[in-house]
Order: C-alpha cells, then sequence, then structure tokens
C-alpha cells in the first residue's frame, strides 16, 4: 500500500501545485481587478442580482479564478491527499475523468500547464488499479 500512498500523494500535490498556481498567477496578473473587487464587493464581478452589466475585466477575473476550476482542482487535491494519508483508495475512474479535462483542456488551451494535470490523473488510476489488485 506504500507504493499507491506515494503515487497518490504526488497526484495531490501536483493537483495543489496546479490550482494555487492558478490563483496566485491571476492575483499577480489581475491585481487591480481583484483590488477593486474589496472596494466594489465581489458583486461588481458577477452582477447576479443587481441587474448591472458590470466591467468586463471584473468578470473575465473572476471566471480566470475563483470562479474556475482551480478551486475544486485544490478541494480535490486535498481530498486525495488526505484519502492518501488514511490508506483509503482513490477510485481509477477520478483519475480517468481528471486525466481526460486535463487532455481536452490542454489541446484546447494550448499552451496551459493542463497536460502536467493528466499525470496527475495517470498516478491516481495506476494506484486505483494497483490497490484493485490487492497486496502483491
Amino acid at each position: 500500500m506504500n507504493t499507491e500512498r506515494r503515487l497518490l500523494r504526488w497526484a495531490a500535490g501536483i493537483m495543489l501545485v496546479l490550482g494555487i498556481g492558478h490563483l496566485s498567477l491571476l492575483t499577480l496578473i489581475s491585481r487591480e481587478d481583484v483590488a477593486g473587487w474589496v472596494e466594489r464587493g465581489l458583486w461588481a464581478a458577477v452582477p447576479l442580482l443587481s441587474g448591472a452589466e458590470g466591467n468586463l475585466d471584473d468578470q473575465v477575473a473572476f471566471w480566470a479564478g475563483p470562479g474556475s476550476f482551480a478551486v475544486p482542482l485544490i478541494l480535490l487535491g486535498c481530498l486525495v491527499w488526505q484519502l492518501a494519508g488514511r490508506g483509503v483508495a482513490v477510485p481509477a475512474g477520478i483519475g480517468w475523468g481528471l486525466a481526460v479535462w486535463c487532455l481536452v483542456s490542454g489541446v484546447l488551451l494550448v499552451p496551459s500547464p493542463y497536460f502536467v494535470g493528466a499525470i496527475a490523473g495517470v498516478l491516481i488510476i495506476v494506484a486505483g488499479r494497483r490497490s484493485s489488485r490487492g497486496p502483491a
């Protein structure tokens, strides 16, 4: 089980680096827009209830940052890390979904680090298959 645990920890680490890196990069690039949310409120970025159109730069910064898949990727990375620490197997289907999503997104958004996320998916697949075989 030690090998599966190590594979899952690597996968979780990759997901955490990608998600946190994405949000950090957005904060650096769109610093003024993100700082504007503090002044105008988050609804300036996504004016759902107010009916106002809002600023397009604010909306792009929101959907590229906290509204993107970076936050769920961080949460998934934390979950996989926690499960690996407890010795609980992560289903290979999670890895397949992550790998396919990252490969398709990487092709659509070249150049991007999406392809690195596919590595995390493959690690989850391998760990899931090894754990389903049982002890060697």
